[in-house]
């Protein structure tokens, strides 16, 4: 099937924003932990591969002075940032709304290692979609503090440290719990429960897809959080459970988005086949893949047009106001350059034409 366009998921603010705001949260956190809320910049200016910086730290940080406030420092006369008060009246509420929703980024941390093998995760792969969950930076840093006892910290081999989960009790997914909403019966976990589909406009199938599509419904639902291993790799229900699992995914995370070469790490852990990006492109009513800011992006089509269908993330308007915050640095940057340009227009007028015409005369 051909990709076509859809502007109305190219529009949405906090997904295309996403990339370059968790740049920006990043470098926040750093200056907002600093001694006085303040760095020198030489203690993040070689810090750019961390942050996944196209330019310059120094050069990032300027093109935001909504957020990011520069002044000279105490000695060597080097540019220092602090946050400006807009910034830190957010970074407060930020961390108001992590300390108050806690417990829903507990639920959505163990759901995600719930669908992993054996229900343990490696902590680089937590941490990898760390920002997707909308897990704070030191969340895991400190897990007795902000992890229950139902989480583990174990041996993952090769010297690695991963996170497991310790659960009895049988975890439902999104589609199961609209499912039981509109009277069926989840408790079968071969229930054939339908994806919802949202045709995008101009999007074109023949009759022998549409066909395919329509049987790929009816086919048996497997969970994402029961075993799989049973399934014939090749077949319809196998298929099934990879969007399955998808679909969940993305439900988890704030933007119910995710680039697509970042969730090709999970493969290995969610029992996800080789060419499981092809999902997206087969099932184009269930996702919709954008090409914006030169990434590809999958984005979960039911959360943006169903919103008692998926539950929204609490980290979600915080992010929203950041992304607000930041393009009013458009606006102060094309002021300075306009001021810019009159003081050197005012310089020019304000020179004395007489006296250099007769200085050159001497």
């Amino acid at each position: 099937m051909r990709w076509k366009k859809d502007s109305y998921y190219d529009s949405v603010e906090h997904i295309h924003h996403s990339i370059e705001l968790n740049r920006v949260v990043s470098l926040k956190n750093c200056i907002a932990r600093g001694p006085d809320g303040c760095i020198p910049i030489s203690d993040v200016s070689k810090r750019g591969l961390e942050f996944g910086m196209p330019i310059k730290v120094a050069r990032f940080l300027r093109l935001y002075p909504s957020v990011f406030e520069e002044f000279t420092g105490p000695q060597y006369s080097l540019p220092w940032f602090r946050l400006t008060p807009e910034a830190a009246e957010i970074d407060r509420e930020e961390q108001r709304v992590c300390e108050e929703f806690k417990e829903d980024l507990r639920n959505r941390l163990r759901k995600f290692i719930l669908m992993s093998k054996n229900r343990v995760l490696p902590l680089k792969i937590i941490q990898g979609m760390q920002w997707y969950l909308g897990l704070p930076d030191a969340f895991l840093h400190d897990p007795e503090k902000n992890l229950d006892e139902s989480f583990r910290v174990v041996d993952v081999g090769d010297g690695l440290r991963g996170l497991a989960v310790d659960s009895q009790e049988r975890v439902l997914s999104v589609l199961q719990k609209n499912a039981l909403k509109r009277g069926l019966d989840p408790g079968d976990s071969m229930e054939a429960i339908e994806f919802p589909f949202f045709p995008s406009k101009g999007v074109r199938m023949r009759k022998k897809i549409e066909a395919w599509l329509m049987e790929f419904q009816k086919t048996p639902y497997v969970s994402p959080y029961d075993d799989c291993s049973n399934l014939d790799p090749d077949s319809d229900v196998a298929e099934k459970r990879v969007v399955g699992v998808l679909h969940e995914l993305l439900s988890l995370f704030v933007e119910h988005s995710a680039e697509r070469k970042k969730l090709l790490c999970l493969k290995k852990y969610l029992g996800l086949p080789q060419k499981v990006h092809k999902a997206f492109e087969r099932h184009p009513h269930v996702f919709y893949l954008s090409l914006r800011n030169k990434t590809c992006t999958a984005i979960l089509k039911e959360a943006y047009n169903d919103k008692h269908a998926i539950e929204r993330h609490p980290m979600l308007r915080v992010r929203q106001k950041y992304i607000k915050l930041m393009k009013q640095s458009a606006v102060i940057l094309k002021k300075r350059r306009t001021n810019n340009r009159v003081v050197k227009s005012k310089n020019v007028k304000d020179l004395d034409l007489d006296y250099v015409e007769e200085v050159e005369l001497k």
